[in-house]
């Protein structure tokens, strides 16, 4: 980062099957909507690299996961998802970043489905809407292990079956794409990382 006189492109990554269908409408700090599960607060960090990884102010984040149980809202009934929750907006929300190039969300600690480690969605666009990067953010190993092993909420399903190292999203760009997580069980969960961008 630019502290430390790094200053490096954050991967960029695909949006998955699940992408907000229309995020414009989801300016939201909160997006817990009717989601039950440990409280995550998120705090992203959007850094301009043409810019020797200045704060990027007016960027656009929208961000989007799944819930507890590993399921994604504004689809579903199909292959990829049976669970239906195709008329849903949970755990999807747009924020614009301050002058320090910070957005902040609350929501869930994110559950886990097969074949992917855990992870949030995000895609950044410039204050006119332009598209800069869509990426994913990745979850340090041992929080999850003991929230998927502990918490009452997560507890059923147990350990992801995916390893952040065998993840086919990660594996090449983990140490740029994984965040800090502090915080506890009981007391919820503190998410922070830096995207880096080319606006």
């Amino acid at each position: 980062n630019a502290d430390d006189g790094t200053c490096t492109m954050t991967p960029s990554e695909t949006a998955g099957p699940f992408p907000t269908k229309n995020p414009s409408s989801l300016v939201l700090e909160d997006i817990t909507s009717d989601r039950t599960g440990i409280p995550l607060t998120v705090t992203i960090t959007v850094q301009d690299y043409g810019q020797g990884c200045e704060a990027l102010s007016g960027a656009i984040v929208d961000i989007w996961h799944c819930d507890k149980d590993g399921y994604y809202s504004e689809y579903g009934g199909s292959g990829m998802q049976s669970a239906n929750f195709t008329s849903y907006h949970f755990l999807r929300g747009r924020q614009t970043t301050d002058t320090n190039g910070q957005v902040g969300f609350s929501t869930i600690f994110p559950g886990w489905y097969s074949g992917r480690a855990p992870h949030i969605h995000v895609h950044v666009y410039d204050a006119t809407g332009k598209s800069l990067l869509v990426t994913q953010i990745a979850f340090p190993t041992s929080v999850c292990d003991t929230v998927y092993t502990t918490a009452t909420q997560y507890y059923t399903k147990g350990k992801q079956d995916t390893s952040n190292a065998g993840d086919n999203i990660f594996a090449d760009s983990l140490d740029r794409e994984m965040s800090t997580v502090t915080g506890s069980v009981a007391a919820g969960y503190a998410l922070v990382h830096r995207i880096v961008v080319d606006a």
